[in-house]
């Protein structure tokens, strides 16, 4: 983007062939009985290497919120043994309160848990690191900037879950002097947002990562965008073959990105946080895991039934196209 004299900002397109670094959560699947399903959470691994995305753990579409400590644990470790160091990312999460003060020890010690397997931690919203002020904010990163080697900043915005917090550009350009923050996931759903981020990002530091986490507009990777996504948790395979397309500059990338867009339009509709129930349901119909099951606590959409025949269209449709 640039920004011509006395004018708004004007988008700058990439253009094809541009490789791009994908980033997808992993849902954690639980079976009928509610409890979590090992096996089918190591099939999403493998499934989300093997189509050569960075698969994602501990994150929102993991119930990263609603696990406890064990299982988040759990979940860390089978990621380095399927995944091995290096190559998967992970949610740093400090479970708080509304009210409660900033934990930078917490979140520190969040963020060495995931180094200390391997992973790339990303660092997880909480009350007490968006309760303050953008200064706080900017301050708590430099700190964990100090004690940390390498991590992902995250900013979620409260259509995801109620302590998310969408911060300024001056605040965002701090960011991008902590040498150890080596990009951001940017999820407020706002394409203008994320298009200002991508220009703070080409004029202060370029090699920083920019990762949309916006759901209703996949195609920001035509704009500068890597990603680290909820919606790819779908169908990795399809978003790995989107990618491709894309850096190969075939044409084909629209009508695949079309159809991907078409199940986050859908999956991504209020109240945002049942995408995850929309996840289940296609996993568990692509036969990937073996229930459609969320966890207590977890929105859920209000008729399966209704629900099913909707993403089974899509899905015969993006099976048409790959």
């Amino acid at each position: 983007m640039t920004a011509p004299a006395g004018g708004a900002p004007v988008l700058r397109s990439i253009g094809p062939c541009r490789p791009v670094v994908g980033m997808s959560a992993v849902l954690l699947p639980l079976d009928a009985s509610g409890a979590v399903d090992w096996a089918s959470f190591e099939g999403l691994l493998r499934r989300t290497l093997d189509a050569g995305l960075t698969p994602a753990v501990n994150m929102d579409t993991g119930y990263v919120q609603l696990i406890d400590a064990a299982t988040r644990a759990r979940v860390l470790d089978l990621a380095a043994s399927v995944c091995g160091p290096g190559t998967f990312v992970a949610g740093a999460y400090v479970e708080d309160r509304p009210g409660d003060a900033l934990d930078v020890d917490g979140h520190v010690r969040a963020l060495e848990a995931v180094a200390e397997r391997g992973g790339t931690p990303v660092v997880f919203p909480s009350h007490g690191l968006n309760g303050g002020s953008e200064e706080d904010w900017v301050a708590a990163h430099q700190e964990m900037g100090r004690r940390c080697d390498r991590f992902i900043a995250f900013e979620l915005g409260p259509m995801f879950v109620p302590y998310g917090r969408i911060y300024s550009l001056d605040a965002y350009e701090a960011l991008l002097g902590v040498d150890a923050c080596i990009g951001a996931k940017h999820s407020s759903l706002s394409r203008q947002a994320e298009w200002d981020r991508l220009a703070v990002r080409d004029r202060v530091r370029p090699t920083f990562r920019v990762l949309t986490g916006n759901d209703l507009a996949i195609d920001m990777i035509c704009d500068g965008s890597d990603y680290l996504l909820g919606l790819s948790a779908f169908a990795p395979d399809a978003f790995a073959e989107r990618d491709r397309r894309w850096a190969a500059g075939e044409p084909s990338f629209r009508e695949l990105n079309d159809l991907l867009q078409y199940l986050g339009f859908y999956a991504f509709r209020a109240p945002v946080p049942a995408y995850r129930h929309d996840a289940a349901i296609v996993l568990h119909a692509r036969g990937w895991i073996g229930s459609a099951s969320t966890p207590p606590g977890a929105p859920r959409r209000v008729d399966p039934a209704a629900e099913r025949a909707v993403l089974a269209d899509i899905l015969e449709r993006l099976a048409d196209a790959l």
